[in-house]
């Protein structure tokens, strides 16, 4: 449940909440919790959560979400200290106290309207007019972008070093209006390659394969199934969660959370949970979406394994997926990985399907962190293999380490391994 916290502040005071003298009135049914937690003072904080969710409401004023009472309650919950109905209850959602009833009630309106726009939305999507006219837009911004990815070779890269933003910025701006949205990110991100010694050749190789995706699109028709899915994917295109639910690639395991990372890109929070099976040692990726005012999905922990059946969206490389179904509760529980060997050859064969792949996660298990002569971080395996490791603020990972082996995971980009999570025999999980 800690792992639910936004923070290790909040983790820490949760535990000094959940007691069971500081709750009244505390209940539970098979989808929610609820209690009152005396707050200082006279203070009274009303408290729930959605466990079909998870999702969580609180009266206190903590701008911390899921705040410290509600982890306590969770908690509380599961240990076994907040009493659920009899199983001779029939009627279990009217124990709820009026205030969580309202809630929930008002949580399963607002998910049915959602439905209804997201089936609306798929239904026009679907239309051979729509159809035509977007597949019309895309082929004239890709032939725009193929232009302008010629020119600013012919033009050489010396400008773009003191170019302005908005170089990147107008060409992607071109490729939302064509409805390349995707496209359009990776365009805007070329503003972001760091200006460092070799930064000229990390630009042209970007610019190649911006350029391999368009005539890879326009030759769309030419190319495997698995490959074309890939490439419009990579423009822009989408596939309803319907459809990859109903007839996407099904894979069963016990699959370890290795690691989330949250992502704001103007008006859209992107929350990416990478997951790792324990007997198929295959990666897999959930992203989930919040607009302002909305939240993540918070139903995959890091640091649990679940056993679940995910379905895979379509591609050469299948990374992406949705759950599926769960077969019973997350348990606590250290991933499998591999060698540094093991995952650049994981990597390569990734690579080899997908050429325009930007991140793959990693799982290492036994790593050490050295330094090199130039101070640089890197992890270590038994076998002397080593990967640097791309990371602000590194005390908190050398804290657990101490010099020993760790189970470390993360996601690998052309700079080096971010860390998001690592295991330490007597620490447990740690987010990083």
């Amino acid at each position: 449940m800690l792992g639910l916290a936004p923070d290790a502040a909040s983790a820490k005071a949760a535990g000094g909440v959940a007691k069971p003298a500081k709750w009244a009135r505390t209940g539970c049914d098979d989808e929610a919790v609820w209690g009152d937690c005396q707050g200082s003072g006279k203070s009274v904080y009303r408290t729930c959560a959605d466990l079909t969710g998870p999702a969580f409401r609180c009266t206190c004023p903590s701008r911390k979400f899921p705040c410290k009472h509600a982890l306590a309650l969770l908690l509380l919950w599961a240990d076994g200290l907040i009493p659920a109905p009899p199983a001779s209850d029939t009627a279990q959602v009217g124990v709820r106290p009026g205030w969580v009833a309202e809630w929930m009630e008002d949580r399963q309106e607002r998910a049915g309207r959602t439905a209804g726009r997201r089936a609306a939305s798929a239904a026009k999507a679907r239309d051979p007019r729509t159809v035509e006219r977007r597949a019309r837009r895309v082929d004239d911004g890709l032939a725009e972008l193929d232009q302008w990815l010629r020119d600013q070779v012919a033009h050489g890269l010396a400008q773009a070093e003191k170019a302005p933003y908005r170089l990147w910025d107008d060409a992607a701006r071109r490729l939302v209006d064509a409805q390349a949205g995707a496209l359009a990110g990776q365009v805007r991100g070329l503003a972001a390659i760091p200006r460092r010694p070799g930064w000229p050749g990390r630009l042209l190789e970007e610019y190649a394969l911006l350029r391999l995706l368009v005539r890879a699109y326009q030759r769309q028709e030419e190319l495997p199934e698995g490959l074309r899915a890939t490439v419009r994917s990579r423009v822009g295109f989408t596939v309803p969660q319907e459809d990859v639910l109903s007839g996407g690639e099904r894979v069963r395991d016990v699959w370890s959370v290795t690691g989330s990372r949250d992502t704001a890109q103007e008006l859209l929070t992107t929350r990416r949970v990478w997951l790792r099976g324990s007997r198929t040692g295959r990666p897999a990726l959930v992203l989930s979406f919040a607009a302002p005012g909305t939240t993540l999905d918070t139903s995959l922990v890091v640091g649990t394994q679940v056993d679940a059946e995910l379905a895979f969206y379509p591609g050469a490389q299948p990374l992406r997926a949705l759950v599926a179904e769960r077969h019973g509760a997350a348990v606590p529980g250290t991933p499998a990985g591999t060698s540094v060997r093991g995952f650049l050859d994981e990597h390569a064969a990734a690579v080899a399907l997908d050429p325009w792949l930007d991140r793959w996660p990693a799982t290492l298990e036994r790593v050490r962190l050295a330094r090199t002569e130039g101070g640089e971080l890197h992890v270590v395996d038994d076998a002397g293999d080593a990967l640097p490791l791309r990371i602000g603020e590194p005390w908190r990972l050398l804290a657990l380490s101490g010099g020993g082996p760790v189970t470390l995971a993360g996601e690998w980009r052309p700079l080096g391994l971010r860390p998001l999570a690592a295991w330490h025999e007597d620490e447990g999980t740690v987010i990083l």
